[in-house]
Formats: C-alpha cells, structure tokens, sequence
C-alpha cells in the first residue's frame, strides 16, 4: 500500500486548537479521566472482595471437585484464577464498553464497529486469560518450590518473561488487533533512513500501523526488543500529516531507540519486581498466619492479585514520572534532530486536534495518571532549543 504524503500547508503548520475544540478536548479529557478513575475503583473493590470476602468459600467449592483436591493443587490454582477473571471481566464490561466504545464515537474519535469492538474484546480477554493462567501458575510454583527468598528467583523470571514477550509483542501480539505492514514510499523511506543513519536502527525496522481500523487517532511507537525492534507508524499519521511533521514524530522514537529507553523501563521494571514480590511475600504472610510463604495455600491468589493491583496503583505517579522525562528527552531528540522547531510545533498541534488532547491538564492529574507530558508544556520545549 502506498503512504501519500501531503503538501505541507503553511496556514496548517501554525493552526492551533480553536476555542471550541479546547472546549471539547477538555470534555473529552475530563469524561476520559471519570472513566479511568471509576476503572480502578472497580479494580480495588473487586479484588478486595475476592481476596478478603470470597477467596476462601470459593477455594473450597473448588477443593470439592476430586480433580482439583490437593494442599498445593497447581490445577485448582489455574481454576481459580479462571473464576476470579472471568468474573471480574463482565463486572468490568460496561464501563469498559462505555468508555472505550460509546464515549469515543459520542466525540467522533472512532472508526469501530461494535463488531469489531466485541472482537477485540473477546481477544484481549482471552489473551489475558491464557497469559494470567500461566503466569499466576508459575508464580505459585516458584512460590511453593523456592523456600524463604522465592521473591528473588520470582524477580529475575520476570526478567526474563518481559524480554520474551518484549520480543514477541510487534510481531505475534499486536498484528491480532492491527494490521501491520512495511511502509512503501520512496521519499518518505529516503527521508527515514537519513533521519536513521548511525542510530543503529535500520530502515527496515519502520512499519505501517492500520489503527483507522477503530481510531480517527494519529500515533507512533517504538516496541520490540533486538531483531524485533521496530517504529510503527499510525496509517492515521501517515496519511494526515507533512513529510516535516512526519520527520519530527519518527524522530521522536528515534530517540526513544537513541537513549535506550525500552531496556531501561524492563531494568526499572525488575527493580519494581523485587518490591512487588517482597510485598507479596508480607501480605502472605500476614493473611494466612503462616511462618513463610513456601507453604501459601490456593486460596492466597485473589490476594496476590490484589497487593500487584494495590502496589501498582500507588507505584504509578513514579513510574508515569520516569516515563515523561523519557518523553521529554525524546522530544528534545527530535528537534536537534530535525533541526525543524517550526514542524514540530504543527506537529504537536495537529496531535492535539486530531486526538482531542487537552493541552493544559491539571497537574495533579498529570502526576498521577500522565505518562506523557502535556502538549503545552512539550510545545514550550521548542522555544528552548
């Protein structure tokens, strides 16, 4: 398929957000954000409940069955972790349609048919279910099978699970949900691999992302690791912005590739491991009133997946924090880089527009939920270049 590139228009270089699309940015943003919020209070409560209500009634029901009796039944484990999500998804499931479904096409940001939507849903449940299965599952069995300090072997089998799936996410994962091809033009393959040239990232390494299949949204991304690293490109972006603006978006994860960002969030990541795990370790502990966590019993999952939940939430402004001043080195990148200030700011503008971002957000919004910066504030970031 082949990407036009679209004359750059100097009117539409300098457009910025009109007072009434500021307006419905900031509800979109604020609908969004009610949407977030309620997703995690359902998370907490959810969970809460399983781990300290209902964990145990349903332990037993199960333990009931002959084929899943057993002190330290691996099989019962992975049934209830079935039960516990399978749950949890369709008590999730209307806010998950309202906000990923209704309120997208209510502010014309999406392509999907319900369809398509029930689709990538039924999908994504079901990877997570087979993936939670597995990976629940060996937890316990490093648990069961580690004495005192599981929570260190726990921690470098993490390690190596976010290199394999690193790995696998832009070449299995993501071509589920997305069509994901090599991208075929001439000036715009000329003008990357200049752009490319001495960062270690070849040409071949750059794709063409199909997100118009549910999205009126512009996105790129740096993912994979090794042979599997590659930048994907949103065929929104593609096709609705300048060569110039392009320039400065594939320049933006260059540098994430430059400053090595994707094996330094897996290093962070491993540290974030260890706690998590330790904290596992305590909360077991303290739940079953046993001497060491080698001897947990099934029914300690639901609060397993609790305290991961839990730390998670509370972990995330640090995390979100990192990950801007990533952002902000990458965008600093791209203008060295390009040496084009001007099409970096219709860049961002364009973003703003096409995606309804609000520009301005709260700041105690920014620190608890933003990974990314604020368009305004990464709009100022040119003017000091």
């Amino acid at each position: 398929m082949t990407t036009e590139l679209q004359p750059e228009s100097p009117a539409e270089a300098v457009q910025e957000q009109t007072p009434e699309q500021r307006a419905e940015a900031k509800r979109y943003n604020n609908v969004s954000l009610a949407c977030s919020l309620a997703d995690m209070a359902i998370d907490l409560v959810y969970l809460g409940l399983m781990a300290f209500v209902f964990a145990r009634p349903l332990d037993r029901w199960l333990a009931s069955y002959p084929a899943l009796a057993g002190e330290f039944s691996l099989l019962r484990l992975a049934a209830l972790f079935g039960v516990v999500m399978v749950l949890h998804m369709f008590v999730s499931l209307p806010l998950s349609f309202y906000s990923h479904f209704v309120v997208e096409h209510q502010f014309g940001l999406s392509n999907q048919t319900i369809r398509r939507w029930v689709r990538n849903w039924s999908l994504s449940s079901v990877l997570t279910l087979a993936l939670g299965v597995v990976l629940n599952v060996g937890l316990f069995w490093i648990i069961w099978h580690s004495g005192q300090y599981w929570w260190l072997i726990a921690a470098a089998a993490f390690f190596v699970v976010s290199i394999v799936l690193g790995q696998l996410a832009p070449v299995v994962i993501m071509p589920l949900f997305y069509k994901i091809e090599p991208i075929k033009n001439d000036e715009l393959d000329a003008r990357m691999k200049q752009l490319a040239a001495g960062t270690g990232l070849t040409i071949e390494g750059v794709y063409r992302l199909g997100l118009s299949a549910d999205t009126q949204k512009a996105n790129a991304m740096l993912a994979g690791l090794g042979r599997t690293r590659r930048v994907l490109m949103g065929d929104t972006l593609l096709e609705k912005f300048t060569p110039e603006e392009i320039d400065v978006i594939f320049a933006h994860e260059l540098g994430h590739h430059v400053h090595r960002h994707i094996p330094k969030m897996i290093a962070t990541g491993v540290v974030v491991s260890l706690i998590g795990f330790w904290l596992i370790d305590r909360a077991i502990v303290w739940w079953a009133g046993i001497p060491t966590a080698a001897t947990a019993p099934t029914a300690t999952l639901p609060l397993v997946m609790f305290t991961l939940t839990l730390f998670s939430l509370v972990l995330s402004p640090l995390q979100n924090a990192l990950s801007r001043v990533y952002e902000r080195q990458s965008d600093r990148y791209a203008l060295v880089r390009t040496n084009n200030a001007a099409a970096y700011r219709s860049a961002f503008w364009k973003l703003a527009r096409l995606n309804k971002a609000d520009t301005e957000p709260h700041w105690l919004e920014v620190i608890l939920l933003h990974s990314h910066p604020p368009i305004a504030e990464r709009l100022a970031a040119a003017d000091l270049i």
